[in-house]
């Protein structure tokens, strides 16, 4: 390399105080040759940027200078601090990579490189809205360079990490723009690979320009309450210490406290609790650190006996680890009759882990098989790389990315012992997509932990999760799209299996869009050519035969599209005078609703609460506009308490009946047709037919017509009906 070493006695501290704090990190873990190495490309880059000035007026040199700090702070290798140093020399100060592979090294030089071509990642705005391809493409060139080496990814948080700190001098849209990037992006990416203090940073950062007066407001209640939590804390400390050197235990024990944004995510959690900032309990923290494993456990003993544990806030992530690596034991006792503490307990190598997370295997001279296998800790991008060449569009990947990927995750098992990472709240069926495409296209049922299971079943941590496939691919069921049945929760489910339906033949998704359209239609007495412009806005298609493949391919379904155009209807009726007809309520077309005790009473349901068919209502008479009809609960009715007007009404019995055949496929067992019957009849649904279709390999289906009161009301009996024992699906025919 033809760059000679700088030795760091000669290097001029005084030019900059951020290089000042960058050798007195290098201090502290480089070698002297391997200082001079780093000091170095500093020289490099000072050269090279030399009369560069910063939006904040301070010479451009500050910003690499703060990155490499970062990435010093992390322990990160020589190379890996150079190209810290150098990020920004190739897109502004036109260096070439062949002049950086002569300088430096084809490492550093691929690093700058990678760094150089992620600059582009941002959220584009084209005419004030976010370029969503554009977005996900850039995204995209960041994830396959991580995936060829992750410090190129590290050194773009170490930039983000600078940026965001100097974001005061930008105009307050780009703020606004850098810190959703920011909290939507760069945050949970630094937390899926283990880099906390970076991710703590970064949000706050975010957080102070995204809710500023939120930020201020908890800024200063934390502020007001530092001396009390300090007291507390050193309280608290000195009993468990105590205690564990009475039990034999050599431990190192810590206080510390929450960021910002992390105890704002706990008010808004409480709140909607109805609780308050003084309620949250664990707003203090202690982290104990102990010399091995087995410890750990026996110090999660200690401080259940010393204070009593809060039910439900017990987490094991060394038996089953983060997808990032992180593993510790997370418990929250009660410390005082009103006070709790959350204590996490780790060793102090697990420790290093959660702190530098991935950056640990990029450490200096660390022994790389001691820490958790790169395989491993990876997976989870490897898979992105490989799905990222499946989605076609910018909605399904963006959408996976942060339903997928930056969600929290539940560890499950297949059968043959392997660990496989979901999101929190991952069904049977997420998993059968996530082993293998033709299995969710082939699944028929699930086992969890021997027990036959729903396939819209919640999977917990340690889960043994079972798929029983047919032996031949069905496809999957258009109601494994339908959020309100819960069959799945993971974006790379949902794609697969709009996917196969967006495989079938154009005229076949037409023909079945119009049948679905027209028969939901009919339930709002709506006739497809009367509204053919409306659907097209709904679906925003260019043509009515689009509208329709797109219904039929399962990417809207027919029943939201009815329910716009409907509503699309109604503000136009609003718009126009109101003509009201009064009719007996037994004559044909009359009124949805009878009033117990009065005949030919003009009714009107109430705009205030829009009550459905088949719910529980209450009438109202009006002095000019006859009975009004609200829901039972509706807070208007509720205040008017015992007053002389409030009557008694009912839904016609004759009137909003929705008619659904259903198919059930379940367990051959006994009781089962009787507990599908007892389902309806005890939701008073009529059953109008009903057929039982022959035993196939265990598995027998029941097929039948109902009259439900409303679409409501048969949502909720499918949804019962899925909870009956043994039943693995539930679908609805027409």
């Amino acid at each position: 390399m033809a760059t000679q070493t700088v030795p760091a006695e000669i290097v001029d501290l005084k030019k900059h105080p951020t290089l000042d704090v960058l050798v007195d990190v290098l201090e502290q873990y480089l070698a002297p040759a391997d200082r001079d190495l780093v000091l170095s490309a500093y020289e490099y880059a000072e050269e090279k940027h030399e009369g560069h000035l910063r939006r904040s007026g301070h010479p451009y040199i500050e910003h690499p200078l703060a990155a490499a700090v970062t990435c010093a702070e992390l322990q990160l290798d020589v190379p890996a601090l150079q190209a810290a140093l150098l990020h920004d020399v190739m897109e502004d100060c036109g260096v070439t990579r062949s002049q950086l592979v002569t300088e430096f090294g084809v490492d550093v030089a691929k690093l700058v490189d990678g760094a150089t071509k992620l600059s582009a990642l941002q959220l584009p705005r084209v005419t004030g809205t976010i370029d969503r391809e554009a977005q996900a493409e850039n995204l995209r060139k960041m994830f396959v360079a991580m995936a060829d080496d992750v410090r190129v990814v590290i050194v773009k948080l170490a930039d983000r990490l600078h940026n965001m700190r100097t974001l005061d001098a930008m105009r307050p849209d780009k703020q606004i723009q850098i810190s959703r990037e920011t909290m939507e992006i760069y945050a949970p990416l630094a937390a899926r690979l283990g880099i906390w203090q970076i991710r703590a940073q970064l949000e706050d950062l975010a957080f102070k320009y995204l809710e500023p007066e939120e930020y201020r407001r908890i800024s200063e209640l934390v502020a007001s309450r530092r001396q009390t939590r300090e007291r507390y804390l050193g309280q608290i400390r000195v009993q468990l210490e105590n205690a564990l050197e009475a039990g034999g235990l050599s431990a190192q024990v810590r206080g510390r406290v929450k960021h910002l944004y992390s105890i704002h995510q706990k008010i808004r959690k409480y709140s909607a609790q109805g609780k308050s900032f003084d309620d949250i309990y664990d707003l203090l923290a202690l982290r104990v650190l102990t010399a091995s494993t087995t410890d750990c456990y026996a110090v999660l003993g200690v401080v259940h006996g010393l204070w009593r544990p809060l039910p439900g806030e017990f987490d094991d992530y060394i038996a089953s680890p983060r997808p990032s690596g992180y593993q510790s034991l997370h418990t929250t006792a009660f410390w005082s009759p009103s006070h709790a503490v959350e204590v996490q307990i780790r060793t102090h190598d697990m420790d290093r882990e959660a702190e530098y997370g991935v950056a640990v295997h990029w450490a200096y001279k660390e022994n790389r098989h001691n820490a958790m296998n790169d395989r491993e800790r990876m997976s989870w991008l490897r898979q992105l790389v490989e799905w990222q060449g499946e989605l076609s569009g910018a909605d399904d990947f963006l959408e996976t990315l942060r339903s997928d990927v930056f969600q929290d995750q539940v560890f499950v098992h297949t059968p043959k012992g392997e660990i496989l990472a979901l999101r929190t709240g991952a069904t049977p069926l997420d998993f059968a997509f996530r082993i293998h495409t033709d299995v969710g296209y082939q699944c028929v049922g699930a086992k969890v932990n021997g027990r036959l299971a729903r396939l819209s079943t919640p999977l917990e941590n340690g889960d043994v999760v079972e798929i029983v496939t047919s032996r031949t691919a069905r496809g999957p069921s258009r109601d494994w799209l339908n959020p309100a049945l819960g069959y799945v929760t993971t974006q790379h489910a949902r794609t697969k299996i709009r996917q196969w339906f967006n495989r079938q033949a154009r005229t076949e998704n037409i023909a079945r869009g119009r049948d679905e359209l027209e028969r939901e239609l009919r339930r709002l007495s709506l006739k497809l050519p009367n509204v053919e412009t409306e659907v097209m806005e709904a679906t925003r298609a260019k043509s009515m035969e689009d509208a329709l493949a797109t219904i039929g391919a399962g990417d809207v379904t027919a029943h939201a599209v009815a329910l716009k155009v409907a509503s699309a209807g109604e503000e136009e009726v609003e718009a126009a005078p109101v003509i009201e007809v009064v009719e007996p309520p037994s004559a044909p077309g009359a009124d949805a609703v009878q009033v117990l005790g009065g005949s030919n009473m003009l009714t009107r349901l109430a705009p205030c609460c829009s009550p459905q068919t088949g719910e529980a209502i209450t009438g109202f008479i009006t002095r000019s506009r006859g009975v009004t009809i609200h829901r039972s609960e509706c807070p208007n009715i509720l205040s008017v308490g015992e007053d002389d007007r409030v009557v008694p009404v009912r839904w016609n019995t004759f009137r909003g009946l929705t008619e659904a055949r259903l198919r059930v496929t379940g367990w051959d067992r006994v009781g089962l047709a009787r507990d599908v019957a007892g389902i309806c009849a005890d939701e008073n649904v009529n059953m109008v037919s009903f057929v039982t279709g022959e035993p196939d390999h265990g598995a027998v289906t029941l097929t039948f017509t109902v009259e439900a009161n409303g679409l409501r009301q048969l949502q909720l009996v499918m949804s019962k009906l899925d909870g009956v024992h043994g039943v693995m699906s539930v679908e609805r025919e027409y």
